[in-house]
C-alpha cells in the first residue's frame, strides 16, 4: 500500500486511541476520514472529513470508506456498558469493506483477549478479567473473532492498561510471551503510532501483536 497521502478512514475517533490516532495521521500528511456521531468533537483540519452518522449504519460506514486505502478501528464504550459497538461496529465496517473493495485494516484490541490471556498474571487472568472487566474482554473477542474470517488483510493490537503518556516509539512488542517482565501499561499516543505504522509493514499481518512498555 502506499504510504505518502494515504487516505484512511477513523472509526473512533473521538477516543482517546482514537484522537492519537487522528492527529497523528494528519501530521504525517495522510488524508483522514472520521466518522462521528457528534463532528464538533472534531477539529477542523484541511486533510480531515468528517462524515456525520452512527457506525450501525451500513450506507453511512460505506460512505465514510469511498476511496479509502485502509481503515483504523478504536471503538469502545465504558467497561460497564451493555454497549456492542465493537462487535456490532466491526462487523458493519468489515461487511462495508468487503462492498467498497478496501482491504487493509488494523484495529485496537486488548492483551488479555484469546490466546493472549495466557500471557496476564494472575490477578488480571483470575479475578480483573472475569469480574470487572468480563464485558468488554467479551466485546472484544466477538471482535476479534470478526475480523480474523473477515477475509480481509488485516491486523489486531492488543495493548495492556492504557495511559496519558507522551509518544515515546520505545516498547516491546510481539506475538507469544515477551523474554523480558513489562509493565503492562502503554500511552495511548504509542498505540496509535504503532497502528499507523503497520499500514507500511506486513510484519504482523493478519496476527495479533501485543504492546507494552518493559
Amino acid at each position: 500500500m502506499k504510504t505518502t497521502n494515504t487516505h484512511l478512514t477513523l472509526f473512533g475517533a473521538t477516543g482517546g486511541i482514537g484522537r492519537a490516532l487522528l492527529d497523528q495521521a494528519l501530521a504525517l500528511g495522510h488524508r483522514v476520514t472520521a466518522l462521528a456521531r457528534d463532528p464538533s468533537k472534531l477539529p477542523e483540519h484541511p486533510r480531515l472529513s468528517v462524515v456525520e452518522g452512527d457506525v450501525h449504519d451500513p450506507a453511512v460506514v460505506r460512505l465514510a470508506l469511498k476511496n479509502a486505502d485502509a481503515a483504523l478501528i478504536a471503538l469502545g464504550a465504558p467497561a460497564l456498558s451493555k454497549s456492542r459497538v465493537r462487535s456490532e461496529g466491526t462487523q458493519t465496517i468489515v461487511d462495508a469493506m468487503r462492498a467498497t473493495n478496501v482491504r487493509r485494516l488494523v484495529c485496537v484490541s486488548v492483551l488479555g483477549a484469546g490466546d493472549s490471556k495466557k500471557d496476564l498474571p494472575a490477578l488480571y487472568r483470575w479475578i480483573i478479567f472475569p469480574t470487572y472487566l468480563r464485558r468488554p474482554l467479551q466485546e472484544h473477542e466477538a471482535q476479534e473473532a470478526i475480523i480474523r474470517t473477515s477475509g480481509l488483510d488485516w491486523t489486531i493490537v492488543r495493548p495492556p492498561n492504557l495511559t496519558d503518556g507522551p509518544s515515546t516509539g520505545d516498547f516491546w512488542h510481539g506475538l507469544g510471551t515477551p523474554d523480558a517482565d513489562l509493565t503492562l501499561k502503554i500511552s495511548r499516543a504509542d498505540v496509535a503510532g504503532f497502528m499507523l505504522q503497520q499500514l507500511e509493514s506486513a510484519a504482523y499481518l493478519r496476527s495479533a501483536p501485543a504492546l507494552s512498555y518493559a
